[in-house]
């Protein structure tokens, strides 16, 4: 192998290196290099796998985290979800609530609403 190939392939170790540090799996750190490097897929790829294969249990436990991580941020927007959905449906009650206050407050001008979250009552 001449100078500039092992140059080459230490300057794409190092790139892989750098994707890794952002947490990107094979295929992001292949789309990544392709797109920002100009290197193609393939080279990433056979740089990877050599990788993993002289450094079987670092990639073990990187491969586990960022399954571990992914699973919590799945668990995390699903929890987000359900609290979003809430807060639509507690401005729409209230919004609800608003009109209804509203009809009672146009239809009977002479009295004043007091309302609370169950019931309202007049004074």
């Amino acid at each position: 192998m001449s100078d500039s190939s092992a140059q080459y392939i230490h300057m794409v170790q190092h790139l892989i290196e750098e994707c890794i540090i952002f947490k990107m799996n094979r295929e992001e750190c292949m789309e990544a290099l392709s797109k920002h490097a100009n290197i193609q897929p393939i080279i990433t790829s056979t740089v990877w796998k050599e990788l993993e294969k002289e450094n079987k249990e670092f990639f073990e436990a990187y491969n586990k985290t960022r399954v571990e991580k992914s699973s919590s941020i799945l668990s995390a927007e699903s929890q987000l979800e359900t609290t979003r959905q809430r807060i639509h449906n507690m401005l729409l009650d209230s919004s609800s609530k608003d009109s209804n206050e509203k009809v009672i407050k146009q239809g009977d001008k002479g009295s004043k609403v007091r309302w609370s979250w169950l019931s309202y009552s007049y004074i």
